[in-house]
Protein backbone atom coordinates (compact mmCIF):
# COMPACT_ATOMS: atom_id res chain seq x y z
CA UNK A 1 0.00 0.00 0.00
CA UNK A 2 1.25 3.47 -0.89
CA UNK A 3 2.57 5.40 2.09
CA UNK A 4 0.98 8.69 2.45
CA UNK A 5 2.44 11.87 4.04
CA UNK A 6 1.94 14.40 6.83
CA UNK A 7 1.97 18.04 6.33
CA UNK A 8 2.94 19.69 10.33
CA UNK A 9 1.05 23.05 9.71
CA UNK A 10 1.27 26.25 11.47
CA UNK A 11 -2.93 27.48 12.00
CA UNK A 12 -1.77 31.12 13.38
CA UNK A 13 -2.95 32.47 16.79
CA UNK A 14 -6.32 32.89 15.60
CA UNK A 15 -7.37 35.21 12.62
CA UNK A 16 -8.44 33.59 9.80
CA UNK A 17 -6.52 36.41 7.22
CA UNK A 18 -2.94 35.61 9.11
CA UNK A 19 -3.14 31.68 8.09
CA UNK A 20 -0.41 31.36 5.10
CA UNK A 21 -1.23 30.29 1.84
CA UNK A 22 0.49 27.66 1.81
CA UNK A 23 -1.53 26.15 4.42
CA UNK A 24 -4.96 27.14 2.89
CA UNK A 25 -3.41 25.18 0.38
CA UNK A 26 -2.64 21.92 2.26
CA UNK A 27 -5.68 22.15 4.25
CA UNK A 28 -8.24 22.21 1.07
CA UNK A 29 -6.59 19.16 -0.21
CA UNK A 30 -6.40 17.09 3.02
CA UNK A 31 -7.87 13.75 3.67
CA UNK A 32 -7.78 14.03 7.54
CA UNK A 33 -7.00 16.96 9.72
CA UNK A 34 -5.97 16.16 13.22
CA UNK A 35 -7.09 19.70 14.99
CA UNK A 36 -5.60 21.18 18.58
CA UNK A 37 -8.92 23.17 20.67
CA UNK A 38 -6.60 26.46 20.34
CA UNK A 39 -7.10 26.63 16.65
CA UNK A 40 -9.67 29.16 15.51
CA UNK A 41 -13.19 28.12 15.04
CA UNK A 42 -12.84 30.60 11.60
CA UNK A 43 -10.56 27.98 10.04
CA UNK A 44 -13.30 25.38 9.97
CA UNK A 45 -14.77 26.75 7.14
CA UNK A 46 -11.56 25.87 5.25
CA UNK A 47 -11.82 22.23 5.61
CA UNK A 48 -13.10 19.60 2.68
CA UNK A 49 -16.25 18.65 3.14
CA UNK A 50 -15.24 14.94 2.85
CA UNK A 51 -12.53 15.24 5.50
CA UNK A 52 -12.43 13.42 8.56
CA UNK A 53 -12.06 15.36 11.32
CA UNK A 54 -10.03 14.50 14.54
CA UNK A 55 -9.87 16.59 17.54
CA UNK A 56 -7.17 16.33 19.94
CA UNK A 57 -8.21 19.20 22.06
CA UNK A 58 -4.94 19.72 23.32
CA UNK A 59 -4.74 23.51 25.38
CA UNK A 60 -2.55 23.66 28.57
CA UNK A 61 -2.89 21.34 31.32
CA UNK A 62 -6.18 19.78 29.02
CA UNK A 63 -4.92 17.09 26.67
CA UNK A 64 -7.92 15.36 25.88
CA UNK A 65 -5.27 12.52 23.60
CA UNK A 66 -2.01 12.21 25.12
CA UNK A 67 1.13 13.25 23.34
CA UNK A 68 2.25 9.89 22.64
CA UNK A 69 -1.26 8.89 21.18
CA UNK A 70 -1.21 12.02 18.56
CA UNK A 71 1.56 10.60 16.94
CA UNK A 72 0.49 7.33 16.82
CA UNK A 73 -2.49 8.74 15.03
CA UNK A 74 -0.52 10.78 12.33
CA UNK A 75 1.53 7.69 11.82
CA UNK A 76 -1.74 5.18 11.02
CA UNK A 77 -3.09 7.56 8.83
CA UNK A 78 -0.79 8.44 7.01
CA UNK A 79 0.34 4.53 6.74
CA UNK A 80 -3.51 4.10 5.32
CA UNK A 81 -1.77 6.36 2.22
CA UNK A 82 -3.76 9.32 2.93
CA UNK A 83 -2.95 13.13 3.14
CA UNK A 84 -2.66 13.92 6.66
CA UNK A 85 -2.96 17.50 8.26
CA UNK A 86 -1.27 18.19 11.27
CA UNK A 87 -3.16 21.24 12.64
CA UNK A 88 -0.99 23.51 15.28
CA UNK A 89 -2.27 26.95 17.07
CA UNK A 90 0.39 29.23 15.97
CA UNK A 91 3.59 27.67 14.68
CA UNK A 92 4.32 23.99 15.16
CA UNK A 93 7.98 24.42 15.97
CA UNK A 94 7.19 26.94 18.52
CA UNK A 95 6.56 25.51 22.22
CA UNK A 96 4.14 23.27 20.10
CA UNK A 97 5.90 19.85 20.19
CA UNK A 98 6.17 19.88 16.85
CA UNK A 99 9.57 17.86 16.85
CA UNK A 100 8.11 15.14 18.96
CA UNK A 101 5.49 14.56 16.18
CA UNK A 102 7.73 14.44 13.68
CA UNK A 103 10.01 11.73 15.61
CA UNK A 104 8.04 8.71 15.09
CA UNK A 105 7.72 9.63 11.51
CA UNK A 106 10.94 9.58 10.47
CA UNK A 107 11.64 6.77 12.56
CA UNK A 108 9.23 4.75 9.71
CA UNK A 109 10.40 6.58 6.74
CA UNK A 110 6.57 8.62 6.49
CA UNK A 111 7.24 11.73 4.58
CA UNK A 112 6.57 14.85 6.15
CA UNK A 113 6.29 18.70 5.48
CA UNK A 114 6.18 21.64 7.72
CA UNK A 115 4.43 24.40 7.27
CA UNK A 116 5.69 27.51 10.13
CA UNK A 117 2.62 29.63 10.98
CA UNK A 118 2.41 32.89 12.70
CA UNK A 119 3.41 32.93 16.08
CA UNK A 120 1.53 34.73 18.89
CA UNK A 121 4.82 35.90 20.39
CA UNK A 122 4.87 38.29 17.32
CA UNK A 123 1.15 38.69 16.41
CA UNK A 124 -0.96 38.98 19.54
CA UNK A 125 1.12 42.42 20.49
CA UNK A 126 1.44 43.39 17.09
CA UNK A 127 -2.86 43.62 17.03
CA UNK A 128 -2.52 45.49 20.43
CA UNK A 129 -0.47 48.60 19.11
CA UNK A 130 3.25 46.73 20.90
CA UNK A 131 6.26 46.55 18.63
CA UNK A 132 8.02 43.79 20.15
CA UNK A 133 11.48 45.69 18.80
CA UNK A 134 11.96 48.95 18.43
CA UNK A 135 15.10 50.94 18.30
CA UNK A 136 14.42 53.61 20.83
CA UNK A 137 13.42 50.92 23.70
CA UNK A 138 15.15 47.14 23.02
CA UNK A 139 16.63 44.94 19.76
CA UNK A 140 16.16 41.73 21.27
CA UNK A 141 13.20 39.57 21.84
CA UNK A 142 12.83 36.72 24.16
CA UNK A 143 9.82 34.29 23.86
CA UNK A 144 10.04 31.70 27.14
CA UNK A 145 7.18 29.29 28.20
CA UNK A 146 5.91 30.18 31.14
CA UNK A 147 4.17 26.92 31.45
CA UNK A 148 6.18 23.95 33.30
CA UNK A 149 6.17 19.94 33.28
CA UNK A 150 3.99 18.54 35.97
CA UNK A 151 6.47 17.84 38.96
CA UNK A 152 9.67 19.72 37.77
CA UNK A 153 11.25 22.82 39.18
CA UNK A 154 11.04 25.97 38.05
CA UNK A 155 13.87 26.39 35.09
CA UNK A 156 13.51 30.00 34.26
CA UNK A 157 17.10 31.99 35.03
CA UNK A 158 15.13 35.25 35.81
CA UNK A 159 18.55 36.91 36.26
CA UNK A 160 19.53 36.30 32.99
CA UNK A 161 16.49 37.61 31.36
CA UNK A 162 16.48 41.13 33.21
CA UNK A 163 19.91 40.94 31.99
CA UNK A 164 19.14 41.47 28.75
CA UNK A 165 16.90 44.40 28.80
CA UNK A 166 14.86 43.07 26.13
CA UNK A 167 11.28 42.36 25.52
CA UNK A 168 9.97 39.30 27.30
CA UNK A 169 7.12 37.59 25.75
CA UNK A 170 5.59 34.33 28.39
CA UNK A 171 3.85 31.57 26.71
CA UNK A 172 1.25 29.48 28.64
CA UNK A 173 2.42 31.15 31.81
CA UNK A 174 -1.28 33.04 33.14
CA UNK A 175 -1.47 30.67 36.00
CA UNK A 176 1.63 31.26 36.82
CA UNK A 177 1.47 35.35 36.52
CA UNK A 178 2.67 36.05 40.12
CA UNK A 179 5.47 33.67 39.86
CA UNK A 180 6.93 35.42 36.69
CA UNK A 181 6.62 39.04 38.32
CA UNK A 182 7.91 37.82 41.55
CA UNK A 183 10.97 36.37 39.50
CA UNK A 184 11.73 39.11 37.49
CA UNK A 185 11.19 41.46 40.77
CA UNK A 186 13.27 39.02 42.98
CA UNK A 187 16.31 39.26 39.72
CA UNK A 188 16.45 43.25 39.88
CA UNK A 189 13.91 43.95 37.89
CA UNK A 190 12.58 47.78 37.66
CA UNK A 191 9.01 47.12 39.15
CA UNK A 192 7.83 50.07 37.31
CA UNK A 193 9.07 48.24 33.96
CA UNK A 194 5.78 48.07 31.73
CA UNK A 195 4.06 45.40 31.03
CA UNK A 196 0.62 43.76 29.96
CA UNK A 197 -1.35 40.93 29.58
CA UNK A 198 -2.64 39.83 26.22
CA UNK A 199 -5.89 37.69 25.77
CA UNK A 200 -7.06 36.15 22.83
CA UNK A 201 -4.95 37.87 20.56
CA UNK A 202 -6.11 38.84 16.89
CA UNK A 203 -9.92 37.24 17.66
CA UNK A 204 -12.99 39.15 18.51
CA UNK A 205 -12.44 37.81 22.67
CA UNK A 206 -9.10 40.17 22.52
CA UNK A 207 -8.30 42.14 25.26
CA UNK A 208 -5.21 43.80 27.12
CA UNK A 209 -4.14 44.56 30.61
CA UNK A 210 -1.71 47.26 30.80
CA UNK A 211 0.33 47.87 33.93
CA UNK A 212 3.51 47.19 35.54
CA UNK A 213 5.65 44.74 37.21
CA UNK A 214 5.35 45.28 40.46
CA UNK A 215 1.14 46.00 39.66
CA UNK A 216 0.41 43.60 36.88
CA UNK A 217 -0.46 40.88 39.17
CA UNK A 218 -3.28 43.15 40.76
CA UNK A 219 -4.88 44.51 38.01
CA UNK A 220 -5.12 41.24 36.29
CA UNK A 221 -7.58 40.56 39.12
CA UNK A 222 -9.25 43.65 39.03
CA UNK A 223 -9.90 43.63 35.41
CA UNK A 224 -10.11 39.69 34.78
CA UNK A 225 -8.44 37.53 31.66
CA UNK A 226 -9.39 34.64 30.12
CA UNK A 227 -7.30 32.34 28.21
CA UNK A 228 -5.32 31.39 25.91
CA UNK A 229 -3.06 34.71 27.18
CA UNK A 230 -0.02 36.10 26.69
CA UNK A 231 2.47 38.27 29.18
CA UNK A 232 4.34 40.78 27.56
CA UNK A 233 7.42 42.68 29.53
CA UNK A 234 9.27 45.56 28.55
CA UNK A 235 9.31 49.16 27.70
CA UNK A 236 7.69 48.71 24.00
CA UNK A 237 4.30 48.37 26.56
CA UNK A 238 3.84 51.94 26.70
CA UNK A 239 3.25 51.92 23.22
CA UNK A 240 -0.13 50.27 23.44
CA UNK A 241 -2.34 53.24 23.24
CA UNK A 242 -0.72 55.25 21.26
CA UNK A 243 -0.13 52.30 18.65
CA UNK A 244 -3.42 50.90 19.05
CA UNK A 245 -5.13 49.81 15.52
CA UNK A 246 -7.65 46.78 16.02
CA UNK A 247 -10.10 48.32 18.35
CA UNK A 248 -10.61 51.30 16.58
CA UNK A 249 -12.25 49.21 13.00
CA UNK A 250 -16.10 49.06 13.39
CA UNK A 251 -16.42 46.22 14.03
CA UNK A 252 -13.96 45.23 16.80
CA UNK A 253 -14.34 42.41 19.27
CA UNK A 254 -17.88 41.15 16.88
CA UNK A 255 -17.88 37.71 16.63
CA UNK A 256 -20.47 36.96 13.57
CA UNK A 257 -22.07 34.10 12.21
CA UNK A 258 -22.47 34.14 8.38
CA UNK A 259 -24.87 31.27 7.00
CA UNK A 260 -25.11 32.17 3.25
CA UNK A 261 -25.04 29.09 1.03
CA UNK A 262 -21.99 27.21 1.07
CA UNK A 263 -20.04 28.95 -2.26
CA UNK A 264 -21.36 32.59 -2.12
CA UNK A 265 -20.24 32.87 1.85
CA UNK A 266 -16.93 34.15 1.09
CA UNK A 267 -17.59 38.37 -0.45
CA UNK A 268 -20.09 38.80 3.13
CA UNK A 269 -17.50 37.45 5.22
CA UNK A 270 -14.41 39.21 3.64
CA UNK A 271 -16.46 42.36 4.45
CA UNK A 272 -16.72 42.28 7.73
CA UNK A 273 -13.31 40.93 8.46
CA UNK A 274 -12.01 44.12 6.41
CA UNK A 275 -14.46 46.06 9.37
CA UNK A 276 -12.77 44.18 11.82
CA UNK A 277 -14.90 41.11 12.93
CA UNK A 278 -13.96 38.01 13.61
CA UNK A 279 -16.47 35.88 11.12
CA UNK A 280 -17.64 32.08 11.67
CA UNK A 281 -18.40 30.92 8.25
CA UNK A 282 -21.65 28.44 8.88
CA UNK A 283 -23.50 27.80 5.84
CA UNK A 284 -27.03 26.59 7.03
CA UNK A 285 -28.11 25.97 3.08
CA UNK A 286 -26.18 24.16 0.45
CA UNK A 287 -27.76 24.87 -3.25
CA UNK A 288 -27.21 21.61 -5.59
CA UNK A 289 -28.00 21.74 -9.26
CA UNK A 290 -31.09 19.15 -9.87
CA UNK A 291 -29.70 16.31 -12.02
CA UNK A 292 -32.90 16.35 -14.35
CA UNK A 293 -32.60 19.49 -16.15
CA UNK A 294 -35.33 18.28 -18.41
CA UNK A 295 -37.61 21.02 -17.56
CA UNK A 296 -34.98 23.61 -18.46
CA UNK A 297 -33.58 21.80 -21.86
CA UNK A 298 -36.88 22.32 -23.13
CA UNK A 299 -37.20 26.02 -22.57
CA UNK A 300 -34.10 26.48 -24.42
CA UNK A 301 -35.51 24.78 -27.02
CA UNK A 302 -38.10 27.18 -27.15
CA UNK A 303 -35.97 29.98 -26.78
CA UNK A 304 -36.76 32.00 -29.36
CA UNK A 305 -40.62 32.01 -28.18
CA UNK A 306 -39.71 34.10 -24.88
CA UNK A 307 -39.39 37.31 -24.57
CA UNK A 308 -38.45 37.19 -20.54
CA UNK A 309 -35.71 35.26 -18.72
CA UNK A 310 -36.03 36.41 -14.75
CA UNK A 311 -33.32 35.23 -12.48
CA UNK A 312 -33.46 35.19 -8.79
CA UNK A 313 -30.61 34.56 -7.68
CA UNK A 314 -27.17 34.05 -8.30
CA UNK A 315 -27.40 29.94 -8.31
CA UNK A 316 -30.39 30.38 -10.67
CA UNK A 317 -27.85 32.22 -13.31
CA UNK A 318 -24.80 29.20 -12.69
CA UNK A 319 -26.96 26.30 -13.04
CA UNK A 320 -28.44 27.95 -16.28
CA UNK A 321 -25.66 28.61 -17.63
CA UNK A 322 -23.96 25.40 -17.14
CA UNK A 323 -26.85 23.81 -19.01
CA UNK A 324 -26.94 26.45 -21.67
CA UNK A 325 -23.20 24.96 -22.36
CA UNK A 326 -24.07 21.19 -21.19
CA UNK A 327 -26.73 21.16 -24.04
CA UNK A 328 -24.05 22.56 -26.68
CA UNK A 329 -25.27 26.44 -26.53
CA UNK A 330 -24.28 29.78 -26.01
CA UNK A 331 -25.10 33.61 -25.46
CA UNK A 332 -26.52 33.76 -28.93
CA UNK A 333 -29.46 31.45 -28.05
CA UNK A 334 -30.70 34.50 -26.03
CA UNK A 335 -30.60 36.76 -28.98
CA UNK A 336 -34.00 39.14 -28.56
CA UNK A 337 -35.07 38.38 -24.74
CA UNK A 338 -34.77 40.55 -22.28
CA UNK A 339 -33.24 39.71 -18.47
CA UNK A 340 -34.95 40.67 -15.33
CA UNK A 341 -32.82 40.26 -12.16
CA UNK A 342 -33.98 40.20 -8.26
CA UNK A 343 -31.02 42.12 -6.94
CA UNK A 344 -27.25 43.58 -7.25
CA UNK A 345 -25.59 39.87 -6.68
CA UNK A 346 -27.84 38.24 -9.49
CA UNK A 347 -26.88 40.85 -11.61
CA UNK A 348 -23.20 40.96 -11.20
CA UNK A 349 -23.67 37.09 -11.84
CA UNK A 350 -24.95 37.46 -14.92
CA UNK A 351 -22.76 40.89 -15.91
CA UNK A 352 -19.97 38.51 -15.31
CA UNK A 353 -21.08 36.50 -18.43
CA UNK A 354 -21.69 39.88 -20.66
CA UNK A 355 -24.98 39.65 -20.40
CA UNK A 356 -26.59 43.67 -19.51
CA UNK A 357 -29.66 43.36 -17.56
CA UNK A 358 -32.51 44.83 -18.53
CA UNK A 359 -34.54 45.53 -15.39
CA UNK A 360 -33.79 45.16 -11.28
CA UNK A 361 -36.90 46.08 -8.93
CA UNK A 362 -36.55 48.82 -6.86
CA UNK A 363 -36.55 46.43 -3.52
CA UNK A 364 -34.64 43.37 -3.94
CA UNK A 365 -37.34 40.86 -3.18
CA UNK A 366 -39.72 38.49 -5.19
CA UNK A 367 -43.12 40.41 -4.56
CA UNK A 368 -41.66 43.73 -5.73
CA UNK A 369 -39.57 41.98 -8.61
CA UNK A 370 -42.89 40.76 -9.46
CA UNK A 371 -45.12 43.59 -9.00
CA UNK A 372 -43.06 46.25 -10.68
CA UNK A 373 -42.17 43.78 -13.57
CA UNK A 374 -45.92 42.79 -14.20
CA UNK A 375 -46.31 46.77 -15.23
CA UNK A 376 -43.89 45.40 -17.99
CA UNK A 377 -45.50 42.26 -19.34
CA UNK A 378 -48.97 41.65 -20.77
CA UNK A 379 -50.54 38.71 -22.39
CA UNK A 380 -48.23 38.43 -25.45
CA UNK A 381 -45.46 37.83 -23.29
CA UNK A 382 -44.18 34.40 -22.27
CA UNK A 383 -41.66 34.40 -19.17
CA UNK A 384 -39.05 31.91 -17.82
CA UNK A 385 -38.32 32.08 -14.63
CA UNK A 386 -35.26 29.04 -14.04
CA UNK A 387 -35.24 29.22 -9.98
CA UNK A 388 -35.18 27.24 -7.09
CA UNK A 389 -37.87 24.38 -6.26
CA UNK A 390 -39.23 26.54 -3.27
CA UNK A 391 -39.61 29.98 -5.24
CA UNK A 392 -41.09 32.32 -4.48
CA UNK A 393 -45.27 32.08 -5.00
CA UNK A 394 -45.84 36.12 -5.13
CA UNK A 395 -43.37 36.21 -8.38
CA UNK A 396 -45.50 34.38 -10.50
CA UNK A 397 -49.04 35.19 -9.05
CA UNK A 398 -48.20 39.03 -10.15
CA UNK A 399 -46.77 38.27 -13.42
CA UNK A 400 -49.49 35.57 -13.70
CA UNK A 401 -52.35 38.31 -12.87
CA UNK A 402 -50.94 40.71 -15.62
CA UNK A 403 -51.74 37.81 -18.43
CA UNK A 404 -48.36 36.49 -19.16
CA UNK A 405 -47.61 33.29 -19.97
CA UNK A 406 -44.68 31.74 -17.08
CA UNK A 407 -42.52 28.98 -16.96
CA UNK A 408 -41.39 28.11 -13.71
CA UNK A 409 -39.00 25.60 -13.97
CA UNK A 410 -37.49 24.05 -10.63
CA UNK A 411 -33.21 23.99 -11.84
CA UNK A 412 -31.81 23.55 -8.31
CA UNK A 413 -32.68 22.51 -4.80
CA UNK A 414 -32.04 24.15 -1.28
CA UNK A 415 -30.96 21.39 1.22
CA UNK A 416 -30.32 22.52 5.20
CA UNK A 417 -26.15 21.85 6.21
CA UNK A 418 -25.42 19.90 9.62
CA UNK A 419 -21.98 20.69 11.06
CA UNK A 420 -20.47 19.45 13.83
CA UNK A 421 -17.28 21.14 14.42
CA UNK A 422 -18.65 24.49 16.15
CA UNK A 423 -21.09 24.06 18.71
CA UNK A 424 -23.59 27.15 17.70
CA UNK A 425 -25.71 26.77 20.51
CA UNK A 426 -23.48 26.61 23.63
CA UNK A 427 -21.90 30.14 21.50
CA UNK A 428 -25.51 31.44 21.49
CA UNK A 429 -25.71 30.22 25.51
CA UNK A 430 -22.74 31.97 26.58
CA UNK A 431 -23.11 35.20 24.79
CA UNK A 432 -20.28 34.86 22.55
CA UNK A 433 -21.67 35.49 19.03
CA UNK A 434 -23.26 38.92 18.97
CA UNK A 435 -24.96 38.25 15.49
CA UNK A 436 -25.77 35.84 12.36
CA UNK A 437 -26.44 37.01 9.39
CA UNK A 438 -28.97 35.71 7.19
CA UNK A 439 -29.22 36.45 3.58
CA UNK A 440 -32.76 34.57 2.93
CA UNK A 441 -35.56 32.78 4.52
CA UNK A 442 -34.14 29.28 3.97
CA UNK A 443 -30.81 30.44 5.28
CA UNK A 444 -33.24 30.88 8.42
CA UNK A 445 -34.30 27.59 8.31
CA UNK A 446 -31.76 25.80 7.97
CA UNK A 447 -30.23 27.67 11.01
CA UNK A 448 -33.08 26.52 13.01
CA UNK A 449 -32.98 23.21 11.85
CA UNK A 450 -28.76 22.59 13.07
CA UNK A 451 -30.11 23.98 16.33
CA UNK A 452 -32.74 22.11 17.89
CA UNK A 453 -33.31 22.96 21.52
CA UNK A 454 -31.38 26.98 20.90
CA UNK A 455 -33.73 29.47 22.65
CA UNK A 456 -33.50 31.22 19.70
CA UNK A 457 -34.38 34.79 21.63
CA UNK A 458 -30.45 34.65 22.26
CA UNK A 459 -30.11 35.11 18.31
CA UNK A 460 -29.39 39.09 17.06
CA UNK A 461 -30.73 38.69 13.15
CA UNK A 462 -29.14 40.61 10.86
CA UNK A 463 -31.39 40.36 7.58
CA UNK A 464 -31.62 40.77 4.05
CA UNK A 465 -35.67 41.97 2.96
CA UNK A 466 -38.56 41.60 4.88
CA UNK A 467 -39.52 37.88 4.01
CA UNK A 468 -35.73 36.99 5.67
CA UNK A 469 -36.63 38.88 8.52
CA UNK A 470 -40.47 37.49 9.23
CA UNK A 471 -38.98 33.96 9.11
CA UNK A 472 -36.20 35.06 11.76
CA UNK A 473 -38.86 36.83 14.33
CA UNK A 474 -41.56 33.70 13.51
CA UNK A 475 -38.73 31.72 15.21
CA UNK A 476 -37.97 34.08 18.01
CA UNK A 477 -35.29 36.07 16.95
CA UNK A 478 -34.22 39.55 17.72
CA UNK A 479 -34.42 40.81 13.55
CA UNK A 480 -33.12 43.51 12.38
CA UNK A 481 -33.24 44.39 8.60
CA UNK A 482 -31.00 46.39 6.64
CA UNK A 483 -32.13 49.49 4.30
CA UNK A 484 -30.97 47.59 0.62
CA UNK A 485 -30.78 44.31 -0.24
CA UNK A 486 -27.31 44.37 -0.52
CA UNK A 487 -23.85 43.29 1.02
CA UNK A 488 -22.76 46.41 1.94
CA UNK A 489 -26.12 47.43 3.17
CA UNK A 490 -26.08 44.46 5.29
CA UNK A 491 -22.67 45.09 6.04
CA UNK A 492 -23.56 48.54 7.54
CA UNK A 493 -26.53 47.10 9.74
CA UNK A 494 -24.23 44.66 11.65
CA UNK A 495 -22.24 47.68 12.49
CA UNK A 496 -24.91 49.51 13.43
CA UNK A 497 -26.00 46.54 15.86
CA UNK A 498 -22.94 46.71 17.43
CA UNK A 499 -23.61 47.81 21.07
CA UNK A 500 -27.66 47.46 20.95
Amino acid sequence: MKTGKVWLVGAGPGDIGLLTVKATEIIKEADVIVYDALIGDSLFSLFPKSVECISVGKRSGNHTMPQEQIDKVLLEEALKGKKVVRLKGGDPFLFGRGGEELELLAENDVPYEVVPGITSPIAVPAYNGIPVTHRDFTSSLHIITGHKRKGSAEDIDYGALVRTEGTLVFLMGIARLPFICGGLLEAGMDPDMPAAVLQQGTTAGQKRVVATVGTLEEEVKRQGVETPAIIIVGKVCSLADAFAWYEKLPLAGSRVIVTRPRGMISGMASRLRKLGAEVLELPSIETVAREDQSGLEAALDEMASYSWIVFTSPTGVRVFFDVLKKTGRDVRSLAGVKIAAIGTGTKKELSDRNIIVDFVPSVYDGETLGRELSKLVGSEDRILIPRAALGNHELVAALEAAGAEITDVPTYDTIDVSQDLVDEKKLFEEDKIDCAVFTSASTVRGFVSRNPGLDFSLVRAACIGKQTKHAAEACGMNAYMSEEATMDSLAQLVISMKGR
